[in-house]
């Protein structure tokens, strides 16, 4: 793997930590747009609910209230959001190297 794609498996696997709640706050800051389109971030994918919260590890409620607006994605789900909405393939590296390691 390139020092690029490396740099990118690590990010999503930082972003994950955060969505997760497991990374101080004091050690991150998370950049992005307020109205992130989860729906369109899925649909981009190609992924029904079921795929897409079953890949990123969302609750499929959950997910459903943010397609339909009855929920916010909090300031660490958002990030997450924006890193898949970005780079799914590295989010998907980056998840499946931590099953098989984990």
């Amino acid at each position: 793997m390139t020092a690029f794609g490396e740099g990118l498996v690590e990010a999503a696997q930082q972003a994950l930590a955060i969505a997760r709640g497991e990374a101080h706050p004091g050690t991150y800051r998370v950049h992005g747009s307020q109205d992130l389109d989860v729906k369109a971030v899925r649909l981009g994918l190609g992924f029904t609910q079921a795929e897409f919260a079953a890949r990123f590890g969302f609750p499929i409620g959950m997910l459903r209230a943010l397609e339909l607006g009855r929920a916010r994605p909090d300031t660490p789900m958002r990030a997450y959001l924006t890193v898949i909405r970005h780079d799914a393939a590295a989010v998907l590296r980056a998840l499946d190297h931590a099953q098989e390691s984990g």
